[in-house]
C-alpha cells in the first residue's frame, strides 16, 4: 500500500531541495531520518517534516513505520515570485524567488500481518475449501549487503575497524 504526502509553495529553489531528495530516494525510512539529521543543508528540515507527517499517516492507515521504504521523492517548481532590483541608469534587474512543490510516497518492504489476512479474507468465499501451498520455499541464506570500501585502502567489510558509511552523498 503506497501513502503520499505533499508539502506546496516551499520556498526553497527545487535544485536545492533536490540535492537532498537524491540523498534519501529509495532508502528506509529509518535511514532516510538519520540522513536528513546530518545533512548541512536547508531544506532537509522542512522534508524530515514531511517525512514524518507520512510516516504518521501510514501508521493511522495500520501499516508499521519499520517496514517502510520511500518509494519515490518528487520536488518540482512551483510559481516563481517577481521582485525588482534598481540598478544604475534607472534600469532594473529580476530578481525571481523560486518555490517547490514536493510529493513523497512510501511504500511496505512487505506486507503487514493485518494486511496480509485482511486479503486472505477478501479472497476466501464463504463454504469453500482453502488448499494449502505444497511448494517447498527457499530456505538459502541470502548474503549480508554491506558497503563498499574503496580498493586502494584495502579495508574489507569482515576486517575488525571496517566502518559502516552512514551517509551516502550524490553531489551536496
Amino acid at each position: 500500500m503506497k501513502v503520499k504526502a505533499k508539502l506546496k509553495y516551499l520556498r526553497m529553489s527545487p535544485r536545492k531541495v533536490r540535492l537532498v531528495a537524491d540523498v534519501i530516494r529509495g532508502l528506509d525510512v529509518k535511514e532516510a531520518e538519520e540522513q536528513l539529521r546530518f545533512v548541512g543543508k536547508r531544506s532537509a528540515a522542512p522534508i524530515h517534516k514531511l517525512l514524518l507527517s507520512a510516516v504518521a499517516s501510514a501508521e493511522n492507515q495500520g501499516l508499521e513505520a519499520s517496514n517502510l521504504y520511500i518509494n519515490s521523492f518528487v520536488v518540482d517548481g512551483g510559481p516563481t515570485l517577481k521582485r525588482y532590483r534598481p540598478r544604475m541608469g534607472g534600469r532594473a534587474n529580476e530578481i525571481r524567488k523560486r518555490t517547490s512543490h514536493i510529493v513523497l510516497t512510501l511504500e511496505e518492504r512487505t506486507p503487514t500481518k493485518k494486511k496480509r489476512k485482511a486479503a486472505a479474507k477478501k479472497l476466501q468465499k464463504p463454504n469453500a475449501v482453502v488448499k494449502e501451498d505444497t511448494k517447498e520455499q527457499d530456505t538459502s541464506e541470502k548474503p549480508e549487503r554491506h558497503f563498499r570500501a574503496p580498493k586502494e585502502e584495502g579495508i574489507s567489510p569482515k576486517v575488525p575497524g571496517f566502518v559502516k558509511r552512514v551517509f551516502r552523498r550524490k553531489s551536496i
